[in-house]
Order: structure tokens, then C-alpha cells, then sequence
């Protein structure tokens, strides 16, 4: 049988342990494509690798949450209307123009 090596770089995720409040330490291995865009991003926004990998890992949650939410209330309301999907992506839209001018005045 016939092995093929792949090699990818390993991340290990490092966060500060305060007294009392331990956090764990977490080793991943990530693709290389997906390793440089994640040092990117995070040196872009000022974080630490570990802080970047820490919010994804809150939003990639709260998204899975949010559909999961969406599944239930489906199942007991029926799907959402075309309608509704419209009005809820032009409050989508909304939502995220109203944070970008917040953003801008705040570092203005």
C-alpha cells in the first residue's frame, strides 16, 4: 500500500493563561493557502494568530447557531417567502452600511 505525504504548516494556537483562568492550548494543521491568508488577516487587523483564530472560531459558532435557528423556526412556520428573504437581506444590507460609518468615524 502506497502512501502519499502531504505537508502542511502547523499553527499552534498560544493564548495567555491568566491565574485562576486557564485557557487551552490547541494545535491545528491548516492548508498552506489557507495558513498565508490567515497571517494576513490577522496582522491586517493588529491580532495576534491565536485572537483571529479565537473570533472566526466565535463567528463560524454563532453562524451555525443562526442557521440552526433558522432550520427550526422553518420547520415549524414553513420556509420563509421570497419575500421575506428580500426584506431581510435589505436590513442585512442596512445593518452592515450604518457599522462601516460608525467604523469610519471612530478611526477618523
Amino acid at each position: 500500500m502506497a502512501t502519499t505525504a502531504c505537508w502542511y504548516p502547523t499553527v499552534v494556537v498560544e493564548f495567555t493563561m491568566p491565574p485562576g483562568n486557564p485557557s487551552p492550548k490547541l494545535a491545528i494543521t491548516i492548508a498552506p493557502d489557507v495558513h498565508a491568508l490567515v497571517l494576513a488577516e490577522a496582522a491586517r487587523r493588529g491580532l495576534s494568530v491565536s485572537a483571529w483564530i479565537t473570533d472566526a472560531a466565535r463567528l463560524a459558532l454563532k453562524v451555525r447557531d443562526g442557521l440552526a435557528a433558522v432550520a427550526e423556526w422553518e420547520t415549524e412556520h414553513g420556509a420563509f417567502t421570497e419575500a421575506e428573504l428580500k426584506t431581510a437581506r435589505q436590513r442585512l444590507v442596512s445593518s452592515r452600511r450604518s457599522r462601516r460609518t460608525v467604523r469610519r468615524r471612530r478611526s477618523a
